[in-house]
Protein backbone atom coordinates (compact mmCIF):
# COMPACT_ATOMS: atom_id res chain seq x y z
CA UNK A 1 0.00 0.00 0.00
CA UNK A 2 2.17 3.23 -1.13
CA UNK A 3 1.05 6.34 -1.31
CA UNK A 4 -1.11 7.29 -3.69
CA UNK A 5 -0.27 10.18 -6.51
CA UNK A 6 -2.47 12.89 -6.39
CA UNK A 7 -1.97 15.86 -8.83
CA UNK A 8 -4.42 18.17 -7.36
CA UNK A 9 -6.24 20.42 -8.66
CA UNK A 10 -5.45 18.04 -12.10
CA UNK A 11 -2.85 16.60 -14.16
CA UNK A 12 -1.41 17.44 -17.46
CA UNK A 13 0.04 20.80 -18.24
CA UNK A 14 3.66 22.94 -19.72
CA UNK A 15 6.15 22.28 -16.84
CA UNK A 16 7.00 26.01 -16.27
CA UNK A 17 5.44 29.27 -17.16
CA UNK A 18 5.43 30.57 -20.63
CA UNK A 19 5.04 34.47 -19.92
CA UNK A 20 6.50 36.43 -16.43
CA UNK A 21 4.47 36.17 -13.85
CA UNK A 22 4.96 37.75 -10.28
CA UNK A 23 3.45 36.12 -7.36
CA UNK A 24 3.55 37.22 -3.35
CA UNK A 25 3.70 34.53 -0.80
CA UNK A 26 2.31 36.33 2.55
CA UNK A 27 3.86 34.15 5.26
CA UNK A 28 7.37 32.75 5.66
CA UNK A 29 6.30 29.32 7.58
CA UNK A 30 6.26 25.52 6.43
CA UNK A 31 2.91 26.55 3.93
CA UNK A 32 4.75 29.82 2.65
CA UNK A 33 7.83 27.64 1.97
CA UNK A 34 6.21 25.38 0.22
CA UNK A 35 4.34 27.64 -2.14
CA UNK A 36 7.00 29.85 -2.80
CA UNK A 37 9.24 26.63 -4.10
CA UNK A 38 6.66 25.34 -6.32
CA UNK A 39 6.28 28.40 -7.57
CA UNK A 40 10.05 29.17 -8.07
CA UNK A 41 10.78 26.51 -9.68
CA UNK A 42 7.86 26.57 -12.06
CA UNK A 43 9.53 29.91 -13.72
CA UNK A 44 7.60 32.78 -11.47
CA UNK A 45 9.22 35.85 -9.79
CA UNK A 46 8.42 35.30 -6.11
CA UNK A 47 8.42 37.94 -3.36
CA UNK A 48 8.17 36.06 0.13
CA UNK A 49 6.69 38.50 3.00
CA UNK A 50 7.39 37.25 6.78
CA UNK A 51 6.91 39.28 9.89
CA UNK A 52 9.45 37.51 11.87
CA UNK A 53 13.23 38.00 10.93
CA UNK A 54 13.86 34.15 9.89
CA UNK A 55 11.93 31.30 8.32
CA UNK A 56 10.00 29.03 9.95
CA UNK A 57 7.19 30.91 10.99
CA UNK A 58 5.95 28.19 14.45
CA UNK A 59 8.25 25.57 13.37
CA UNK A 60 10.81 28.08 13.34
CA UNK A 61 14.22 28.57 15.57
CA UNK A 62 16.14 31.73 17.06
CA UNK A 63 19.17 32.15 18.40
CA UNK A 64 19.58 32.10 21.95
CA UNK A 65 22.68 32.15 24.73
CA UNK A 66 23.15 30.46 27.99
CA UNK A 67 23.85 32.57 31.62
CA UNK A 68 27.51 31.54 30.26
CA UNK A 69 27.10 33.00 27.13
CA UNK A 70 27.33 29.62 24.79
CA UNK A 71 24.61 30.40 21.95
CA UNK A 72 22.05 28.23 21.22
CA UNK A 73 18.98 27.27 19.09
CA UNK A 74 15.44 27.88 20.75
CA UNK A 75 12.79 26.33 19.13
CA UNK A 76 8.68 26.08 19.89
CA UNK A 77 8.88 22.47 21.45
CA UNK A 78 9.12 19.19 19.67
CA UNK A 79 8.24 17.79 16.31
CA UNK A 80 7.88 14.94 14.95
CA UNK A 81 8.53 13.79 11.45
CA UNK A 82 6.41 11.04 10.36
CA UNK A 83 6.92 8.94 7.80
CA UNK A 84 3.53 9.88 6.35
CA UNK A 85 4.70 13.14 5.57
CA UNK A 86 4.72 12.55 2.23
CA UNK A 87 4.82 15.96 0.93
CA UNK A 88 6.80 17.74 3.54
CA UNK A 89 9.23 15.37 3.55
CA UNK A 90 9.13 16.18 -0.05
CA UNK A 91 9.62 19.92 0.17
CA UNK A 92 12.69 18.68 2.59
CA UNK A 93 14.30 17.18 -0.24
CA UNK A 94 14.99 20.10 -1.59
CA UNK A 95 17.91 20.87 0.57
CA UNK A 96 18.74 16.96 1.37
CA UNK A 97 17.95 14.51 -1.23
CA UNK A 98 18.84 11.98 1.34
CA UNK A 99 17.33 13.16 4.15
CA UNK A 100 20.47 12.45 6.51
CA UNK A 101 19.08 15.56 8.62
CA UNK A 102 16.39 13.05 10.28
CA UNK A 103 17.11 10.14 12.66
CA UNK A 104 14.50 7.55 13.22
CA UNK A 105 13.43 6.53 16.64
CA UNK A 106 12.99 2.81 18.01
CA UNK A 107 9.73 3.53 19.41
CA UNK A 108 7.26 5.71 20.83
CA UNK A 109 6.47 5.23 23.60
CA UNK A 110 3.56 6.35 25.84
CA UNK A 111 4.17 6.48 30.10
CA UNK A 112 0.53 6.48 32.31
CA UNK A 113 0.79 6.66 36.07
CA UNK A 114 1.61 3.61 38.49
CA UNK A 115 4.39 2.41 35.89
CA UNK A 116 2.12 1.92 32.70
CA UNK A 117 3.85 2.27 29.59
CA UNK A 118 2.51 1.16 25.77
CA UNK A 119 4.75 1.09 23.16
CA UNK A 120 3.64 1.44 19.24
CA UNK A 121 7.07 -0.05 18.07
CA UNK A 122 6.96 -3.74 16.11
CA UNK A 123 3.16 -3.65 14.96
CA UNK A 124 2.16 -3.91 11.64
CA UNK A 125 1.49 -1.32 9.32
CA UNK A 126 -1.54 -2.38 7.53
CA UNK A 127 -5.18 -2.20 9.09
CA UNK A 128 -6.72 -3.99 10.54
CA UNK A 129 -3.66 -5.92 11.84
CA UNK A 130 -2.49 -3.25 13.25
CA UNK A 131 -5.02 -2.34 15.35
CA UNK A 132 -5.24 -6.04 16.44
CA UNK A 133 -1.98 -6.29 17.23
CA UNK A 134 -2.08 -3.38 19.55
CA UNK A 135 -5.13 -4.36 21.30
CA UNK A 136 -3.76 -8.02 22.16
CA UNK A 137 -0.62 -6.53 23.54
CA UNK A 138 -2.49 -3.84 25.81
CA UNK A 139 -2.93 -4.86 29.25
CA UNK A 140 -5.29 -2.29 29.59
CA UNK A 141 -7.92 -4.58 27.96
CA UNK A 142 -9.30 -7.73 28.46
CA UNK A 143 -11.60 -10.03 27.11
CA UNK A 144 -15.06 -8.87 28.90
CA UNK A 145 -13.63 -5.07 28.18
CA UNK A 146 -13.92 -5.95 24.39
CA UNK A 147 -17.71 -7.46 24.96
CA UNK A 148 -18.60 -3.81 26.86
CA UNK A 149 -16.98 -2.06 23.84
CA UNK A 150 -19.03 0.09 21.66
CA UNK A 151 -18.11 -2.00 18.19
CA UNK A 152 -19.99 0.05 15.84
CA UNK A 153 -18.35 3.11 17.03
CA UNK A 154 -14.79 1.87 17.58
CA UNK A 155 -15.53 0.83 13.53
CA UNK A 156 -15.48 4.43 12.65
CA UNK A 157 -12.15 4.58 12.68
CA UNK A 158 -12.08 2.10 9.90
CA UNK A 159 -14.50 3.29 8.05
CA UNK A 160 -12.85 7.10 7.79
CA UNK A 161 -14.42 9.17 4.40
CA UNK A 162 -14.45 12.71 4.50
CA UNK A 163 -17.87 13.25 3.50
CA UNK A 164 -20.00 10.98 5.68
CA UNK A 165 -17.39 11.12 8.62
CA UNK A 166 -17.79 14.68 9.48
CA UNK A 167 -21.31 14.71 8.05
CA UNK A 168 -22.38 12.33 10.82
CA UNK A 169 -19.34 13.09 13.21
CA UNK A 170 -18.39 16.75 12.78
CA UNK A 171 -21.08 18.06 15.30
CA UNK A 172 -19.90 15.70 18.32
CA UNK A 173 -16.84 16.91 20.66
CA UNK A 174 -13.95 14.43 20.87
CA UNK A 175 -14.58 13.27 23.90
CA UNK A 176 -18.55 12.15 23.63
CA UNK A 177 -17.30 10.06 20.91
CA UNK A 178 -14.30 8.45 22.79
CA UNK A 179 -16.75 8.10 25.47
CA UNK A 180 -19.04 6.25 23.35
CA UNK A 181 -16.91 3.33 22.89
CA UNK A 182 -16.89 2.22 26.21
CA UNK A 183 -13.26 1.74 26.36
CA UNK A 184 -12.23 1.13 30.21
CA UNK A 185 -10.90 4.08 31.65
CA UNK A 186 -7.11 2.96 32.10
CA UNK A 187 -7.49 1.93 28.20
CA UNK A 188 -9.02 5.38 27.03
CA UNK A 189 -5.96 7.25 28.75
CA UNK A 190 -3.09 4.96 27.55
CA UNK A 191 -4.08 4.45 23.70
CA UNK A 192 -6.21 7.42 23.01
CA UNK A 193 -5.84 10.65 25.41
CA UNK A 194 -2.01 11.29 24.72
CA UNK A 195 -3.12 10.75 20.67
CA UNK A 196 -6.30 13.25 21.13
CA UNK A 197 -4.56 15.79 23.29
CA UNK A 198 -1.62 15.99 20.85
CA UNK A 199 -3.57 18.43 17.71
CA UNK A 200 -3.31 21.21 20.74
CA UNK A 201 -7.70 21.32 20.95
CA UNK A 202 -9.35 20.04 23.74
CA UNK A 203 -11.78 17.13 23.65
CA UNK A 204 -14.48 18.82 24.84
CA UNK A 205 -14.43 21.28 22.04
CA UNK A 206 -12.78 19.30 18.94
CA UNK A 207 -15.05 17.61 16.46
CA UNK A 208 -14.89 14.23 16.78
CA UNK A 209 -14.97 13.80 12.84
CA UNK A 210 -11.28 15.82 13.38
CA UNK A 211 -10.51 13.38 15.58
CA UNK A 212 -11.40 10.66 13.80
CA UNK A 213 -9.39 11.74 10.35
CA UNK A 214 -6.62 12.11 12.44
CA UNK A 215 -7.18 8.66 13.55
CA UNK A 216 -7.19 7.23 9.89
CA UNK A 217 -4.26 9.87 9.16
CA UNK A 218 -2.20 8.48 11.89
CA UNK A 219 -2.66 4.77 12.28
CA UNK A 220 -5.56 3.08 10.74
CA UNK A 221 -4.76 4.35 6.99
CA UNK A 222 -1.40 5.04 7.31
CA UNK A 223 1.01 2.20 5.91
CA UNK A 224 4.12 3.71 7.25
CA UNK A 225 3.85 2.83 11.02
CA UNK A 226 3.44 5.24 13.95
CA UNK A 227 7.10 4.78 14.30
CA UNK A 228 8.42 8.73 13.77
CA UNK A 229 12.06 10.42 12.56
CA UNK A 230 13.17 13.61 14.60
CA UNK A 231 15.93 16.12 13.09
CA UNK A 232 19.47 15.57 14.63
CA UNK A 233 20.16 19.45 14.48
CA UNK A 234 18.04 22.53 15.19
CA UNK A 235 15.39 23.53 12.90
CA UNK A 236 17.54 26.72 11.89
CA UNK A 237 20.68 24.71 11.28
CA UNK A 238 19.28 21.92 9.68
CA UNK A 239 15.81 23.35 7.76
CA UNK A 240 15.59 27.38 7.60
CA UNK A 241 19.07 28.55 6.96
CA UNK A 242 19.44 25.95 3.78
CA UNK A 243 16.01 26.77 2.58
CA UNK A 244 16.55 30.52 2.57
CA UNK A 245 19.84 29.97 0.33
CA UNK A 246 17.78 27.54 -1.37
CA UNK A 247 15.41 30.46 -2.27
CA UNK A 248 17.65 32.88 -2.80
CA UNK A 249 19.07 30.78 -5.33
CA UNK A 250 15.85 30.25 -7.30
CA UNK A 251 15.45 33.90 -7.05
CA UNK A 252 12.86 34.30 -4.30
CA UNK A 253 12.97 37.55 -2.53
CA UNK A 254 12.63 37.35 0.83
CA UNK A 255 11.35 40.69 3.17
CA UNK A 256 11.45 39.47 6.32
CA UNK A 257 11.28 41.37 9.59
CA UNK A 258 8.16 42.81 7.23
CA UNK A 259 3.80 42.46 7.52
CA UNK A 260 1.47 42.79 4.46
CA UNK A 261 -1.38 44.32 5.99
CA UNK A 262 -3.96 45.00 2.54
CA UNK A 263 -4.57 42.81 -0.65
CA UNK A 264 -6.21 44.61 -3.14
CA UNK A 265 -7.49 43.00 -6.35
CA UNK A 266 -7.15 44.99 -9.57
CA UNK A 267 -9.56 45.01 -12.67
CA UNK A 268 -9.05 42.07 -14.84
CA UNK A 269 -6.44 42.63 -17.56
CA UNK A 270 -4.91 45.71 -15.53
CA UNK A 271 -1.29 46.23 -16.64
CA UNK A 272 -0.10 45.99 -13.06
CA UNK A 273 -1.02 42.46 -12.42
CA UNK A 274 -4.54 41.16 -10.44
CA UNK A 275 -3.47 42.52 -7.45
CA UNK A 276 -1.62 44.56 -5.15
CA UNK A 277 -0.14 43.43 -1.64
CA UNK A 278 0.52 46.59 0.87
CA UNK A 279 3.55 46.39 3.42
CA UNK A 280 4.67 48.22 6.12
CA UNK A 281 8.06 48.33 5.15
CA UNK A 282 8.09 47.58 1.02
CA UNK A 283 5.34 49.47 0.33
CA UNK A 284 2.99 48.18 -2.26
CA UNK A 285 3.79 45.10 -4.37
CA UNK A 286 2.26 44.27 -7.13
CA UNK A 287 1.40 40.61 -8.28
CA UNK A 288 -0.40 37.97 -10.68
CA UNK A 289 -0.94 35.10 -7.89
CA UNK A 290 -1.03 35.74 -3.86
CA UNK A 291 -0.59 32.87 -1.59
CA UNK A 292 -1.21 33.92 2.25
CA UNK A 293 0.34 31.71 3.84
CA UNK A 294 -0.84 33.11 7.41
CA UNK A 295 -1.98 31.78 10.95
CA UNK A 296 -5.80 32.44 12.01
CA UNK A 297 -5.19 35.59 13.47
CA UNK A 298 -2.82 37.65 10.77
CA UNK A 299 -5.01 36.06 8.02
CA UNK A 300 -8.24 37.25 9.49
CA UNK A 301 -6.37 40.49 9.84
CA UNK A 302 -5.68 41.00 6.20
CA UNK A 303 -9.05 39.72 4.58
CA UNK A 304 -10.37 42.30 7.24
CA UNK A 305 -8.29 44.96 6.06
CA UNK A 306 -8.84 44.16 2.41
CA UNK A 307 -12.42 45.17 1.18
CA UNK A 308 -11.99 44.69 -2.50
CA UNK A 309 -11.96 41.06 -1.32
CA UNK A 310 -15.64 41.21 -1.98
CA UNK A 311 -17.12 37.77 -1.67
CA UNK A 312 -19.16 37.86 1.47
CA UNK A 313 -19.89 34.17 2.18
CA UNK A 314 -15.61 33.50 1.54
CA UNK A 315 -15.11 36.64 4.30
CA UNK A 316 -17.62 34.81 6.79
CA UNK A 317 -15.37 31.91 6.32
CA UNK A 318 -11.97 33.71 7.04
CA UNK A 319 -13.67 35.49 9.95
CA UNK A 320 -14.93 32.48 11.30
CA UNK A 321 -11.94 30.25 11.72
CA UNK A 322 -10.88 30.44 15.45
CA UNK A 323 -7.64 29.63 18.32
CA UNK A 324 -7.68 26.98 20.54
CA UNK A 325 -6.63 26.83 23.87
CA UNK A 326 -2.92 28.03 24.21
CA UNK A 327 0.22 25.25 24.84
CA UNK A 328 3.39 25.36 26.95
CA UNK A 329 7.01 24.61 26.46
CA UNK A 330 9.82 24.13 29.15
CA UNK A 331 13.31 23.59 28.61
CA UNK A 332 15.13 22.89 31.57
CA UNK A 333 19.43 22.40 31.44
CA UNK A 334 19.62 20.13 34.01
CA UNK A 335 22.98 19.26 35.96
CA UNK A 336 22.96 15.85 36.40
CA UNK A 337 21.99 12.90 34.02
CA UNK A 338 18.77 11.00 33.57
CA UNK A 339 18.66 7.36 34.16
CA UNK A 340 20.01 4.99 31.43
CA UNK A 341 17.33 3.76 29.13
CA UNK A 342 15.24 6.40 29.15
CA UNK A 343 13.38 7.13 25.33
CA UNK A 344 14.75 10.28 23.79
CA UNK A 345 10.71 11.42 23.00
CA UNK A 346 7.57 9.60 25.31
CA UNK A 347 4.03 10.60 25.71
CA UNK A 348 2.53 10.79 28.98
CA UNK A 349 -1.26 10.63 30.22
CA UNK A 350 -2.93 10.84 33.25
CA UNK A 351 -0.17 13.10 35.32
CA UNK A 352 -1.55 16.80 35.23
CA UNK A 353 -0.86 18.84 32.21
CA UNK A 354 2.20 17.06 30.87
CA UNK A 355 1.61 15.26 27.54
CA UNK A 356 5.40 14.48 26.81
CA UNK A 357 8.99 14.67 27.78
CA UNK A 358 11.56 14.92 25.03
CA UNK A 359 15.28 14.77 25.95
CA UNK A 360 17.12 16.58 23.74
CA UNK A 361 21.00 15.48 24.79
CA UNK A 362 19.66 11.87 23.40
CA UNK A 363 18.83 13.19 19.89
CA UNK A 364 20.12 16.59 18.85
CA UNK A 365 23.89 17.32 18.04
CA UNK A 366 23.95 21.40 20.01
CA UNK A 367 22.38 19.43 23.22
CA UNK A 368 24.32 16.73 22.97
CA UNK A 369 27.50 18.45 23.33
CA UNK A 370 26.11 20.21 26.16
CA UNK A 371 25.32 17.29 28.23
CA UNK A 372 28.85 16.00 27.26
CA UNK A 373 30.66 18.87 28.37
CA UNK A 374 28.25 19.31 31.34
CA UNK A 375 27.71 16.31 32.51
CA UNK A 376 23.70 17.28 32.81
CA UNK A 377 20.72 16.70 30.41
CA UNK A 378 18.74 19.20 28.30
CA UNK A 379 14.54 18.05 28.72
CA UNK A 380 11.31 19.66 27.51
CA UNK A 381 8.01 19.32 28.53
CA UNK A 382 5.04 20.37 26.78
CA UNK A 383 1.15 20.99 27.92
CA UNK A 384 -1.34 21.18 24.97
CA UNK A 385 -4.78 22.66 25.31
CA UNK A 386 -4.03 23.93 28.31
CA UNK A 387 -7.19 25.98 30.01
CA UNK A 388 -6.93 30.00 29.18
CA UNK A 389 -7.52 30.49 32.87
CA UNK A 390 -4.17 28.70 34.25
CA UNK A 391 -1.15 30.80 35.33
CA UNK A 392 2.22 30.24 34.33
CA UNK A 393 3.00 29.19 37.81
CA UNK A 394 0.45 26.59 38.00
CA UNK A 395 1.43 25.38 34.63
CA UNK A 396 5.31 25.25 35.64
CA UNK A 397 3.95 23.45 38.81
CA UNK A 398 2.49 20.58 37.23
CA UNK A 399 5.19 20.06 34.79
CA UNK A 400 7.66 19.76 37.00
CA UNK A 401 5.63 17.40 39.29
CA UNK A 402 4.86 15.26 36.51
CA UNK A 403 8.88 15.17 35.35
CA UNK A 404 9.66 13.89 39.02
CA UNK A 405 6.59 11.35 38.34
CA UNK A 406 7.81 9.66 35.08
CA UNK A 407 11.70 10.38 35.77
CA UNK A 408 12.32 10.54 39.70
CA UNK A 409 15.95 10.88 39.29
CA UNK A 410 14.89 14.06 38.28
CA UNK A 411 13.78 15.36 41.90
CA UNK A 412 16.86 16.06 42.92
CA UNK A 413 18.52 18.05 39.87
CA UNK A 414 19.38 21.27 39.39
CA UNK A 415 18.21 23.82 36.98
CA UNK A 416 20.67 25.45 35.43
CA UNK A 417 19.21 27.24 32.56
CA UNK A 418 15.41 26.80 31.74
CA UNK A 419 13.04 28.27 28.85
CA UNK A 420 9.56 28.66 28.94
CA UNK A 421 7.09 29.49 26.18
CA UNK A 422 3.72 29.95 26.38
CA UNK A 423 1.52 30.19 22.99
CA UNK A 424 -1.69 30.99 21.80
CA UNK A 425 -1.49 31.00 18.24
CA UNK A 426 -2.78 27.22 16.79
CA UNK A 427 -5.57 26.66 14.30
CA UNK A 428 -9.02 25.22 16.68
CA UNK A 429 -11.21 22.12 14.90
CA UNK A 430 -14.35 22.74 16.92
CA UNK A 431 -17.55 20.93 16.22
CA UNK A 432 -19.38 21.93 13.73
CA UNK A 433 -16.29 23.98 12.20
CA UNK A 434 -15.35 21.85 9.11
CA UNK A 435 -18.08 22.95 6.85
CA UNK A 436 -17.44 26.47 7.63
CA UNK A 437 -13.34 26.15 6.75
CA UNK A 438 -12.03 28.24 3.95
CA UNK A 439 -10.26 25.58 1.48
CA UNK A 440 -7.18 26.53 -0.34
CA UNK A 441 -9.10 27.59 -3.67
CA UNK A 442 -10.46 31.58 -3.23
CA UNK A 443 -13.30 32.97 -5.37
CA UNK A 444 -10.69 35.38 -6.89
CA UNK A 445 -8.38 33.91 -9.60
CA UNK A 446 -4.91 34.03 -9.15
CA UNK A 447 -5.61 34.34 -4.75
CA UNK A 448 -5.12 31.25 -2.54
CA UNK A 449 -4.74 30.04 1.30
CA UNK A 450 -2.10 27.99 2.60
CA UNK A 451 -1.97 26.53 6.16
CA UNK A 452 -2.73 24.17 8.38
CA UNK A 453 -6.20 26.11 9.29
CA UNK A 454 -7.21 25.59 5.98
CA UNK A 455 -10.00 22.67 4.39
CA UNK A 456 -7.99 20.44 2.68
CA UNK A 457 -9.77 17.59 0.17
CA UNK A 458 -7.32 14.85 1.71
CA UNK A 459 -6.19 13.74 5.60
CA UNK A 460 -3.48 15.60 6.68
CA UNK A 461 -2.23 17.19 9.77
CA UNK A 462 0.25 19.46 11.43
CA UNK A 463 3.16 20.28 9.88
CA UNK A 464 2.38 17.59 6.52
CA UNK A 465 -1.39 19.75 6.46
CA UNK A 466 0.95 22.85 6.35
CA UNK A 467 3.53 21.68 3.57
CA UNK A 468 0.43 20.52 1.28
CA UNK A 469 -1.51 23.20 1.76
CA UNK A 470 1.12 25.48 0.59
CA UNK A 471 1.76 22.55 -2.80
CA UNK A 472 -1.59 23.01 -3.50
CA UNK A 473 -1.57 26.74 -3.08
CA UNK A 474 0.89 27.21 -5.58
CA UNK A 475 -0.47 24.33 -7.81
CA UNK A 476 -4.00 26.22 -7.93
CA UNK A 477 -2.60 29.81 -8.95
CA UNK A 478 -0.73 28.13 -11.23
CA UNK A 479 -3.07 26.59 -13.12
CA UNK A 480 -4.30 29.91 -14.15
CA UNK A 481 -1.26 29.50 -16.94
CA UNK A 482 -1.61 25.60 -17.40
CA UNK A 483 1.70 24.63 -15.70
CA UNK A 484 1.53 21.01 -14.24
CA UNK A 485 0.82 20.58 -10.85
CA UNK A 486 3.73 19.73 -8.11
CA UNK A 487 2.40 16.40 -6.67
CA UNK A 488 0.75 15.79 -4.19
CA UNK A 489 0.49 12.82 -2.06
CA UNK A 490 -1.45 11.07 0.35
CA UNK A 491 -2.56 8.26 2.45
CA UNK A 492 -5.38 6.40 1.46
CA UNK A 493 -8.48 8.88 1.32
CA UNK A 494 -10.72 6.85 2.74
CA UNK A 495 -10.71 3.85 5.33
CA UNK A 496 -10.28 0.17 5.08
CA UNK A 497 -14.60 -0.50 5.53
CA UNK A 498 -15.77 1.97 3.57
CA UNK A 499 -17.97 0.82 0.97
CA UNK A 500 -16.31 -0.44 -2.13
CA UNK A 501 -17.62 1.67 -4.88
CA UNK A 502 -16.42 4.48 -2.85
CA UNK A 503 -13.08 3.35 -3.13
CA UNK A 504 -13.15 2.82 -6.64
CA UNK A 505 -14.39 5.78 -7.62
CA UNK A 506 -11.09 7.14 -5.37
CA UNK A 507 -9.26 5.70 -7.79
CA UNK A 508 -10.88 6.99 -10.51
CA UNK A 509 -10.48 10.34 -9.24
CA UNK A 510 -6.72 10.09 -8.89
CA UNK A 511 -6.10 8.88 -12.04
CA UNK A 512 -8.06 12.00 -13.72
Amino acid sequence: MRPEPLLLPRAGGRPRLAVDRRAIVVGGGIAGVAAATVLAERGAQVTLVERETLLGGRAGAWTDRLADGTPFEMERGFHAFFRQYYNLRALLRRIDPQLSMLEPMRDYPILGPGGRAESFAGLPHRAPWNVIALTRRTDTMRLRDLLRVNGLGALEMMRYDAGRTYERFDAMTAGDYLDSLRFPPEARRMLFDVFAHSFFNPEERMSAGELLMMFHFYFVGNPEGLVFDVVKQPFSTAIWRPFAAFLERHGVRALTGDVATRVERLADGAAGGRYRVATAGHGELAADYVVLALPVAPLRAVVAASPSLDDAAWRRRVDGLALTHPFAVWRLWLDRPLAPGRAPFAGTTGVGRLDNISLYHLFEDESRQWAARTGGAVVELHAYAVEPTASEAEIRADLLAGLHHFCPETAAARVLEERFLLRDDCPAFATGSHAQRPGVATPFAGLALAGDCVRLPLPSALMERAATSGMLAANQVLALDGVAPEPVRSVPRRGLFTAPWRRRRELQESLQ
